[in-house]
């Protein structure tokens, strides 16, 4: 089996590095491929939303890397 560095199997997720945002948000995570072609990334996160945008990366051997750009409360 040829398995790429940074794809799952199924070659639906990347990995992400996140850059800014809330110093309890992990990292590094895994997020839909999709996020690639959009370039934009939304995490709930307290009673919010941390917003990222891609600035780089994801090729076959590097993660793709999202910088944090806002955060937006959750309409009640």
């Amino acid at each position: 089996m040829n398995e790429q560095v940074g794809f799952l199997a199924d070659d639906t997720e990347v990995d992400v590095v996140l850059e800014g945002g809330p110093d309890d948000l992990p990292r590094a995570l895994r997020a839909e491929r999709s996020t690639l072609i959009t370039g934009r990334l939304k995490i709930q996160h307290r009673d919010g939303y941390e917003h990222f945008e891609l600035i780089g990366g994801a090729d076959d051997f590097a993660p793709a890397i999202f910088r944090w750009t806002r955060r937006t409360k959750i309409a009640e």
